[in-house]
């Protein structure tokens, strides 16, 4: 599995050269040290930034996002990127926004990207995704936008039986948003996941008790060690739990 950390991460830029040798998640909404991300990751993957244009109640620039996109989809690092979508939209806006995204592209360029497929939609659609993409994004939106909730565990098993074949081996790639958690990951077949845990936690003064002074940096990597230790599930068997030591989280 391919852990995917969110930048920029807190700290200042001490930190950031944390992400040496990492995989990382770069948002179109926050993309001013994607150059520096290019030279140290191992590889990345470009997010639309669309939930955070939704946040703040901003327009999403998907002519600049298609701009971005042009400019570093065939970096050796780049490994996918995620096609725009709309945050609370429907099937019919997302299906409209595919369709103006589209336009925007080559076919080399439209190859390379993952559509969301939010939990809130019919499963009809994540049954087309499977069939036409090359990967898919899953997006937690709705009734289903809290991760790891009872009808989340079960919208996901509904996933789970389109999105994997009869021994429960994913079908398809598939990338879960907001996803790097070891409670979740650890029992769902991922090909990878992303949060910005590390990003956010490494600048914050909480390492109190038994935890020595360390820098940022340091701070990070121990963030991500932590993640990383765990992989996703071979195959999905339909199955979950609640451990994890990350105590430094917030």
């Amino acid at each position: 599995m391919i852990h995917y950390h969110g930048t920029p991460f807190s700290g200042g830029a001490s930190s950031n050269t944390a992400l040496s040798a990492k995989h990382c998640f770069v948002s179109f909404a926050n993309r001013s040290h994607m150059a520096m991300v290019a030279e140290l990751a191992q590889s990345f993957a470009l997010d639309n930034g669309a939930y955070s244009a939704w946040k703040s109640g901003s327009k999403f620039d998907i002519e600049g996002y298609a701009q971005w996109v042009q400019t570093w989809y065939r970096h050796p690092g780049h490994d996918f990127y995620i096609m725009p979508d709309v945050i609370d939209g429907d099937y019919d806006d997302n299906a409209r926004m595919r369709a103006s995204w589209s336009k925007l592209c080559t076919d080399d360029m439209w190859s390379r990207g993952y559509p969301v497929w939010h939990m809130h939609e019919p499963l009809e659609v994540l049954e087309g995704f499977v069939r036409d993409f090359k990967g898919i994004a899953l997006g937690s939106s709705g009734e289903f936008s809290t991760i790891g909730t009872s009808d989340w565990w079960i919208r996901i098993d509904e996933a789970m039986q389109i999105m994997t074949d009869d021994l429960g081996r994913p079908i398809k790639p598939i990338h879960g948003l907001r996803m790097l958690d070891p409670t979740i990951f650890s029992h769902l077949p991922l090909k990878s996941a992303d949060s910005t845990n590390a990003a956010r936690n490494c600048g914050l003064d909480r390492w109190a008790g038994p935890y020595e002074p360390v820098s940022k940096k340091e701070k990070a990597l121990v963030l991500m060690g932590r993640i990383e230790s765990h992989a996703s599930a071979s195959r999905y068997t339909n199955s979950k739990g609640v451990e994890k030591n990350l105590d430094l989280f917030g």
